[in-house]
């Protein structure tokens, strides 16, 4: 007979670093208040240190995560490392929260995270948990597709050192030097970890040097139940820009052409800039306090505060020079209002607050209260450094705009789960979330419409508050588990959704309400699972073609849309040594009563812009949301030998919401091998592990990502005769097959 009466607290594992035996005691002092576990109806897939350490070997961490179900990577220079993004379920970096140790990670105005910010983090990280859909109520940016959350490896009680390195193509390398006290007269500890990489890039001129650290200073008493961390971590990031896709002839001729730093007179390409670079410092301070209190209760507390400075700078060919508040240029010719020009534009940021939960754990009733205020302050500005043929005094540093933005983000939750009968537990999660969001100053962009013509003048002053409710049940007995649950989640616009559009008029947050519907079994060889969703949006934020008023794209609200599928997983332990787990994503994707916008250009001068032609689509498929995502993992392990193959199978992505094969990515299966081997032991030393990994193993030409550009083409210009869309779309090469080398001492 199964018994099904498990209590919440039996059920939950611990959440720090599960690797090394020496650190169990005290990782089970970590908890992470956002996380889910067996007992929470939503679907999340658990990756542990040992999973990590077995493919990070000098990629960014989105490609550490490949092989989670309906996640999907992308990377501007092609080879993994520098600028990469995920997105899961189909939706991008903004909509996908991301915490370390409870901590918001997200930039608080764009809602992205710059994993170039922040290198070899995975080096660092004892557990990642990515929860799909609206999940369990967190800190920071609204989760609209997913949310990934990090926990930094827990102090360990003996002392170690670790040296690795690795170098393949595109003299791709990574070194990295890891080192800690162990225990200090049984209370203290000391953890660091060093590292370096740098690669050439897969595309021209798609250069990275990134560094990065990591310090821990630990105080545990196992007595009091007490552990105090203060964790500091940061990085520098040096990348050559491949911000810009190349052509689909181009993807057949030149798919290492890099078109970023483009030195051009006459139309005609005569040089790359040098400096076309993106130089970013970002510094994190994190004060936390796990503290036991009693057999019941446990409380977390964090105060945190990030610093980060940097700029991009660029060459930009043939710009208009009162767009940056200087004079034309007086020659013997005439008056030059256009000349090309080195632009810098800077960012200032500064973000602290304080994340709180206390969580009771009874043998029926599960409870956690929790929340966070947060403050963000960033100062934008831009300089012109250099113009060419310039003949009037040019201030050093010229400074042509500066604004600022303000955020302040207070959030408090409640959620708990109460095992009703049996194995039948109800679970409830409320969240009231408030933000108050200001932005002030010049704009980037010359507002052609005012009179007097000027720097468009920012003034936003945006308040939201909202309420996330999410309740179901979960059912566990014996090795099955079933659960359904119903969440909603709101999400207010970014900054650039207020920067990028209309002048006068403001974009408004998004819903999402998110159905889940799930079963898992696990045997003792055997598991597999089944997870239906349904996730309707109301006023969903897309890029629909329409411009602002001085022509640049902007996104929309659309009223309806929606995504329906159904998440696959299984697992079978063949032999002792062998393994197969599968998974895959079958969804619909749409966009209700969509109207694209097209520009109108004259057949015989593309720089004339004319109105815009609205065309009522109907329904429409949502851009980069594939409707099958599958992978393969097949891992075996005898002997000191491993060896993991994975394989991902993505169906068409479309670059717009006009669903056009023209405007999309081609469908793709790639695979990457990771063979590692452990050495003997010998003296002095714990472990050396020799391995090599082998990406696009079968040398598949792919792109992962990609942007639209379509217009309207009246003949000769005469509207009344119809147009023809011409289609011009731009695309990101990933590389061919590769490969790293690596090796690792453990002492």
């Amino acid at each position: 007979m199964l018994a099904c009466g498990l209590s919440a607290a039996a059920q939950e594992a611990p959440q720090g670093d599960d690797v090394r035996t020496d650190s169990v005691t005290l990782a089970e002092l970590i908890v992470t208040a956002t996380r889910a576990d067996g007992s929470t109806p939503v679907a999340y897939t658990n990756i542990n240190a040992r999973q990590l350490d077995a493919v990070n070997h000098g990629l960014d961490l989105p490609l550490l995560l490949v092989t989670t179900p309906g996640l999907l990577v992308t990377s501007d220079a092609g080879n993994g490392l520098g600028y990469t993004s995920m997105r899961i379920r189909g939706t991008d970096a903004t909509r996908i929260n991301v915490t370390v140790n409870d901590i918001p990670m997200n930039d608080a105005e764009s809602h992205s995270i710059y994993w170039v910010n922040t290198p070899d983090l995975a080096s660092s990280l004892g557990s990642v948990q990515v929860q799909r859909g609206v999940g369990t109520s967190t800190n920071g940016a609204g989760a609209f597709g997913g949310s990934v959350n990090m926990v930094t490896r827990a102090p360990r009680t003996e002392a170690y050192g670790e040296l690795s390195g690795s170098y393949g193509s595109f003299k791709t390398h990574k070194v990295t030097l890891k080192a800690g006290t162990g225990l200090l007269g049984n209370h203290w500890s000391v953890d660091a970890r060093l590292s370096h990489l740098a690669s050439d890039g897969y595309r021209d001129r798609a250069s990275a040097k990134l560094q990065s650290y990591l310090g821990q200073l630990a105080y545990r008493n196992e007595g009091t139940g007490t552990l105090v961390r203060f964790v500091t971590f940061g990085g520098k990031e040096d990348t050559y820009h491949a911000w810009d896709g190349i052509s689909r002839e181009q993807l057949s001729t030149d798919r290492t052409y890099n078109p970023n730093g483009e030195i051009k007179h006459d139309g005609k390409v005569t040089g790359f800039y040098d400096d076309q670079k993106d130089i970013y410092n970002q510094r994190h301070y994190q004060l936390l306090l796990d503290q036991r209190l009693g057999e019941r209760w446990h409380l977390n507390v964090g105060l945190h505060y990030t610093a980060g400075d940097g700029y991009y700078q660029e060459y930009k060919n043939a710009r208009t020079l009162k767009e940056y508040l200087l004079q034309p240029i007086e020659t013997a010719d005439g008056t030059v209002k256009k000349s090309s020009l080195v632009r810098k534009k800077a960012v200032e940021s500064k973000f602290g607050g304080l994340v709180a939960s206390a969580r009771y754990r009874g043998e029926r009733l599960s409870l956690t209260l929790g929340g966070a205020v947060n403050r963000y302050t960033n100062d934008h500005y831009g300089r012109v450094l250099w113009v060419e043929n310039y003949t009037a005094p040019l201030a050093p540093d010229h400074e042509y705009y500066r604004n600022n933005g303000r955020k302040t983000d207070l959030n408090i939750y409640a959620k708990g789960t109460y095992m009703i009968v049996g194995g039948l537990s109800a679970y409830a999660d409320l969240q009231l979330r408030h933000i108050n969001y200001r932005i002030t100053g010049d704009n980037d962009k010359w507002d052609w419409t005012a009179s007097p013509e000027r720097l468009q003048v920012l003034d936003v002053d945006e308040k939201f508050t909202f309420f996330n409710p999410k309740v179901g049940l979960n059912w566990t007995c014996g090795g099955h588990r079933a659960y359904a649950s119903v969440g909603v989640a709101h999400k207010e616009p970014t900054r650039n959704n207020y920067t990028d559009g209309l002048f006068l008029e403001r974009p408004r947050a998004e819903r999402l309400t998110d159905l889940e519907v799930g079963y898992e079994w696990a045997g003792s060889a055997f598991s597999a699972g089944v997870n239906l969703y349904y996730m309707t949006y109301r006023d969903q934020l897309v890029l629909n073609g329409r411009l602002n008023e001085i022509g640049e794209p902007m996104v929309e609200n659309v009223p309806d849309s929606y995504r329906m599928g159904v998440e696959l997983t299984a697992g079978w332990r063949i032999t002792s040594w062998l393994r197969w787990d599968v998974n895959a994503v079958l969804s619909r994707n749409r966009i209700n009563d969509y109207v694209a916008y097209v520009s109108d250009y004259d057949a015989d001068s593309w720089d004339d812009m004319y109105t815009q032609t609205a065309i009522n689509m109907g329904q429409t498929p949502i851009a980069f949301s594939p409707s099958v995502i599958a992978g393969t993992v097949i891992s075996a392990a005898a002997k000191g030998f491993s060896a993991q193959l994975e394989g991902q199978w993505v169906s068409r992505q479309y670059l717009d919401n006009t669903g056009s094969k023209e405007d999309s990515l081609d469908p793709y299966f790639v695979s990457n091998l990771h063979l590692n081997y452990r050495l003997p032991k010998i003296p002095y030393v714990k472990e050396i592990t020799v391995g090599v990994s082998v990406f696009n193993l079968f040398n598949k030409k792919y792109e992962t990502n990609g942007y639209s550009q379509t217009a309207a083409l009246y003949p000769g210009g005469d509207k009344t005769k119809g147009y023809t869309l011409s289609r011009d779309p731009r695309f990101y090469p990933m590389a061919g097959i590769n490969a790293l080398a690596h090796l690792t001492v453990r002492f």
